[in-house]
């Protein structure tokens, strides 16, 4: 065979002809390969990045239309059973509030009244003591007390007994015993409502889901179809109450039994209290 650069002209020139042409293909193809990659978009071949992963975020004023629209479109029964669930969770919401100060702030009080009260070596030196904590129910029982004593004192003064007797300690206790009880009524004040709101907002919610599931039987009775679309409206009503139901309900049990605890704790120091008071009231009077 004659090498390349022994060969005619012409012979040269086709060479040259067909690698031009060869060259010019193979470019269009990677060209066409380019265009067709950039048309599909990213490769599947690519690993998901974080940001693809991640959910579209739903605004917040879409989601408040959403449930608002959910409750325009159940019935009147549905509503009138969201609107009494509303009102029982909205009064115990606002009573725990208002428990739970009262609980703190009477727990503050005693304290400071019982470390004035163990300091005292007489009774008439607590008074001013008593006065400063008026939410204390420890203040309160002494009151109770320290009158019960005066009267008794008033009336063997009368009767010509020597000074700095008592007539009777039982009755001391007595009075005691009552105060206990009038300070942990204060305590126990609307209690009941929220054990009221534990145990029947359950049922109220299950009267919704019943007349809700009621509805959805109806609608599909009316319309021959059991499909989703005939019969969500009435199951949406049926989930709303049931979950409005056990929303009001499951915040109430919990305060109620945590404050049943603190409200125990508070009758054991009010007895103990008792005990030091009859203790400061012999050293007293005897």
């Amino acid at each position: 065979m004659t090498p390349t650069f022994f060969r005619p002209a012409s012979a040269q020139k086709s060479v040259l002809i067909r690698l031009l042409y060869l060259v010019q293909e193979k470019t269009l193809v990677a060209l066409a390969s380019s265009c067709s990659t950039d048309l599909r978009g990213p490769s599947l071949s690519r690993a998901p990045s974080a940001e693809d992963n991640q959910p579209a975020s739903i605004p917040y004023n879409a989601r408040m239309q959403a449930i608002w629209e959910a409750f325009s479109q159940t019935g009147p029964v549905a509503k009138l059973v969201l609107a009494i669930l509303a009102g029982f969770s909205l009064v115990s919401w606002t009573l725990m509030v208002l428990k739970v100060r009262q609980l703190r702030r009477a727990e503050k009080q005693n304290n400071a009244f019982l470390a004035e009260f163990r300091k005292a070596q007489r009774l008439g030196e607590v008074q001013q003591a008593a006065s400063k904590t008026p939410y204390a129910p420890l203040a309160g029982m002494f009151r109770a007390g320290y009158l019960e004593l005066e009267a008794q004192v008033r009336v063997l003064q009368r009767a010509g007994a020597p000074a700095g007797q008592i007539k009777s300690l039982a009755a001391v206790e007595r009075a005691l015993q009552r105060a206990i009880g009038v300070e942990s009524a204060k305590l126990h004040r609307f209690l009941p409502f929220l054990a009221t709101t534990a145990s029947a907002t359950p049922f109220i919610g299950l009267f919704g889901t019943v007349w809700g599931i009621m509805t959805a039987f109806r609608d599909i009775a009316a319309k021959g179809s059991t499909s989703i679309v005939t019969v969500a409206p009435g199951i949406a009503e049926a989930l709303v109450n049931t979950a409005a139901g056990l929303a009001a309900a499951i915040p109430a049990v919990i305060a109620y039994n945590a404050f049943l605890g603190s409200l125990r704790r508070h009758r054991g120091v009010m007895e103990d209290f008792l005990l030091e008071f009859l203790n400061l009231t012999e050293r007293t009077f005897t």
